[in-house]
């Protein structure tokens, strides 16, 4: 099963849904989905779905998932990546009203770009992306406390200057 989640934002993520759905229609997904669906408008007609599932049932279906498909959410990712879970990402697009700026394309190039996420930029990529899902491994994530601390040093040193 694949879980689709379009998180809890409070702007409809209609055009990830519908694409989904539609492509459960013509076959081109043949594994299960079910996908929280948070506040979009569309309803799917060929995926099981809730619009918001409590803790505990979230976590029953992310623990049976094979891979996630999803917005590119830090939330998202980062419970994809505890749970090494491999991911594909369709960020959310201030063009189609789904979010208030693009910060979503920056982050979803940045975490494709170290290897933790597939990342779908245009729905049309979607049917080819989902294929590569079946067999993508999400690389490592490491933690650079030291990095972490060089930045924060950096960024405080140019406010004090």
């Amino acid at each position: 099963m694949i879980l689709l989640t379009a998180g809890t934002y409070p702007l409809p993520f209609d055009r990830l849904i519908r694409a989904v759905d539609e492509l459960v229609c013509r076959g081109l997904i043949e594994e299960e989905i079910f996908a929280q669906i948070g506040c979009s408008n569309y309803q799917p007609k060929h995926v099981k779905h809730a619009r918001i599932m409590d803790k505990d049932a979230f976590d029953r279906c992310l623990k049976t998932a094979s891979a996630l498909i999803g917005h590119a959410g830090m939330g998202t990712i980062t419970m994809a990546l505890e749970h090494n879970k491999p991911l594909l990402v369709v960020p959310r697009m201030k063009k189609y009203r789904e979010h208030v700026n693009d910060h979503q394309v920056a982050t979803a190039r940045e975490f494709e770009r170290m290897g933790h996420v597939l990342a779908a930029y245009d729905i049309d990529e979607l049917p080819q992306k989902i294929r590569q899902l079946k067999t993508f491994v999400p690389a490592l994530r490491k933690a650079q406390p030291d990095a972490v601390a060089e930045r924060i040093k950096r960024f405080l040193g140019g406010i004090l200057e």
